[in-house]
């Protein structure tokens, strides 16, 4: 794709079957920002130089999707990736019969490959496989498939031609989400549901953002985490979520499917901070502000590539800047002096003298991670966050 960014990494996953209904309509969703420009360039990492595709008409492009849940079921991570697509069908004018949908298990590698074989068969021109589960199996099938385009969300696996993988640096918001916890505990005590434990850098890296976010502004508060140990899994994330909130936490948030820790926490009578959509639908009286990814400004440019002969391989990796992540704005409940610092840490962000993961980082094992007037690179951020950040308790 030239014009476009680049980079790599992961996310989230479940059984076989076509999506035929999801209320899949390109007019449907109100709460999807697309982006028409789609030029959502200038990226950093190493780009691999391959011939320009051959174009498919907008008439023949049909276009495939893997989705770990059904985005039907509410906010979580398939719900935003399918406004993604939604927001690429409006933008290129695509019809309802040209997305195929299917759920399927992520860690389920054959019947995710039989989830593939079938969109080939009925013609996708390009597959989006959207949970790290899927990558292997992807990279078999791109390579038995070379004429087909496939396209992997997070992970690290790609081949340069065919096959490529996207994700983003939602670190960003989730450092100024942590910004907004920090200024809304009382307790000092914020609960975090989380998908993977340290063997996930996206999971982990979110972690340690959203606490030097806290810790930013507030020294002394705690974030307790709790791991589920799945991508996908209601009963678990309830359940977390009310350990956490059982403990005296007063402001939750979450790297998990399910809005469980945002819907207690209204129960509860205490904050959320929602994840990947904005959650103040669910719970207008908790959420402080949501982090969430306009998947559309990827999805529009990859398939724009593809029926204009622009395709190039290679990988994705967009930001705040270029509109991929963002943290939505805040409710008018949040503490006195929470919006100015918010405003504050959003230009440092994008004039580049904030970039999270700077200088000295203490883990809470006693670690000293990177070096004074450096800041992590990439590779690191997306592959190599296995510690957590001081001021982050792991609730067993």
């Amino acid at each position: 794709m030239k014009r476009r960014i680049i980079g790599f990494l992961v996310a989230g996953m479940f059984i076989v079957s076509n999506l035929t209904g999801c209320g899949a309509s390109a007019s449907e969703p109100d709460d999807y920002v697309t982006n028409n420009g789609y030029e959502v360039a200038s990226g950093e990492m190493a780009q691999t130089e391959t011939d320009t595709s051959k174009a498919v008409s907008k008439e023949d492009i049909k276009v495939g999707v893997l989705y770990i849940s059904d985005p039907a079921e509410g906010s979580g991570y398939s719900y935003t990736h399918d406004l993604g697509i939604l927001g690429m069908q409006s933008n290129l004018g695509l019809s309802d019969d040209q997305i195929e949908r299917k759920i399927v298990d992520d860690s389920d590698a054959e019947g995710t490959k039989a989830a593939i074989e079938e969109c080939v068969s009925d013609g996708c021109n390009i597959i989006f496989t959207t949970s790290w589960g899927y990558m292997e199996a992807t990279a078999e099938m791109a390579e038995e498939y070379p004429d087909v385009y496939f396209s992997h969300g997070t992970g690290y696996m790609s081949n340069g031609k065919n096959f490529n993988n996207y994700f983003g640096r939602i670190y960003q918001p989730r450092y100024l989400s942590g910004i907004v916890a920090g200024m809304n505990t009382t307790s000092n005590k914020i609960g975090y549901v989380a998908a993977m434990d340290t063997s996930s850098s996206e999971v982990t890296g979110g972690i340690d953002a959203f606490a030097i976010g806290v810790a930013a502004v507030n020294p002394d508060a705690k974030i307790y985490v709790v791991v589920t140990n799945s991508w996908y899994d209601p009963p678990k994330e309830e359940e977390a979520a009310k350990k956490l909130l059982d403990m005296g936490c007063d402001v939750m948030t979450q790297h998990c499917d399910t809005p469980y820790p945002m819907t207690l926490a209204q129960e509860y009578g205490v904050y959320g901070i929602g994840y990947n959509s904005d959650m103040s639908k669910e719970v207008p009286e908790a959420c402080l502000c949501s982090v969430t990814w306009n998947w559309s400004a990827y999805y529009t440019a990859a398939v724009s590539d593809v029926i204009e002969g622009t395709w190039s391989g290679e990988n994705y990796y967009g930001g705040m800047a270029e509109g991929l992540v963002e943290m939505t704005d805040l409710a008018s409940f949040c503490a006195e002096g929470t919006r100015e610092k918010v405003s504050e840490a959003t230009e440092a962000i994008l004039n580049g003298s904030n970039n999270v993961f700077d200088g000295e980082l203490k883990t809470n094992t006693g670690e000293v991670i990177g070096s004074a007037g450096e800041t992590l690179d990439d590779a690191t951020i997306t592959g190599g966050i296995d510690w957590y950040y001081e001021n982050v308790v792991l609730v067993e």
